[in-house]
């Protein structure tokens, strides 16, 4: 498989806003790292994605397993081959749909809610299941990351993925999408900025993403909350975020307590940044 894209394939992500797909998981990868995911549903007995104390946001800072995921070198080869040699890790959120569920995602950009600068924080969305069109693989509007950030409303409708169901505040061209279906093991790579959402799933089997936000340490923060990031390859000369640590188990005590603190930095950041966004102090 290959272990960075090619100058075609950035040249793509640069004027199309993402890429797919990205071969980066082998079968045996795939089944251990799903594995390692349904067991521990399997212990706590609820979806991941229902379970309590945001354990789908973070979750690289819980589970060993989850950290050699976001660390995988083909995955982060790939990512390097876009934003640079030093990559932080700034936020992970797991995409879990159920069969037959209601559970989807409005139209938005992921740098709504991340409030950084420069604009350089890409998604690499790994699919631990296939992401068909009928499982709700993700849709985006091609290019739409040079409109630069949009408006949104927070709408918490039912269902939603989203923290506050964040959505485009102003129609856009949504007829003109491009579906993002992935095989298990594949990755897509969005911008920042681009326009995106996804679907019910209307399958019969469950769909498992999981969605890494790699920056390089160079991008920061545009409100004061200091938040906390972790290098997963290269060198961080900047000092923009505190650091993370490795797990030091699996949803041991130590690591739920981190984990803890770090979401809650976060998500304190993501409610300063839609306040200041709602009152004209950041952009729009």
């Amino acid at each position: 498989m290959p272990t960075s894209l090619s100058a075609k394939q950035v040249a793509q992500y640069r004027r199309d806003g993402f890429l797919f797909p990205v071969d980066c998981l082998t079968a045996d990868e795939v089944r251990y790292f799903r594995g390692r995911l349904e067991a521990f549903e399997r212990a706590q007995g609820d979806t991941f994605g229902k379970l309590p104390n945001l354990v789908r946001s973070k979750s690289h800072l819980l589970f060993t397993w989850m950290d050699e995921l976001v660390r995988h070198p083909t995955i982060l080869d790939a990512v390097e081959s876009i934003i640079g040699p030093n990559i932080l890790i700034y936020h992970l959120t797991s995409w879990l749909k159920e069969p037959h569920e209601p559970s989807h995602v409005s139209w938005h950009q992921d740098g709504t809610y991340f409030g950084l600068e420069p604009t350089e924080q890409l998604t690499a969305w790994i699919a631990l299941t296939d992401s068909t069109r009928e499982m709700g693989c993700i849709k985006v509007l091609p290019a739409s990351h040079v409109l630069g950030q949009r408006p949104h409303d927070d709408t918490f409708t039912p269902g939603n993925l989203l923290s506050r169901g964040q959505t485009i505040r102003h129609k856009l061209d949504y007829d003109n999408y491009v579906m993002m279906p992935l095989q298990a093991g594949q990755v897509s790579l969005h911008h920042t900025h681009i326009v995106h959402c996804s679907e019910p799933n209307r399958s019969d089997q469950r769909r498992i993403g999981i969605g890494v936000s790699y920056i390089p340490p160079h991008c920061r923060l545009v409100n004061d909350v200091r938040v906390t990031a972790a290098l997963v390859r290269g060198r961080d000369d900047f000092r923009h975020f505190d650091p993370e640590p490795r797990p030091t188990g699996n949803f041991d005590a130590g690591s739920r307590a981190v984990h803890a603190a770090a979401v809650e930095r976060f998500f304190e950041s993501n409610k300063l940044l839609a306040a200041r966004r709602r009152s004209g102090q950041v952009g729009i």
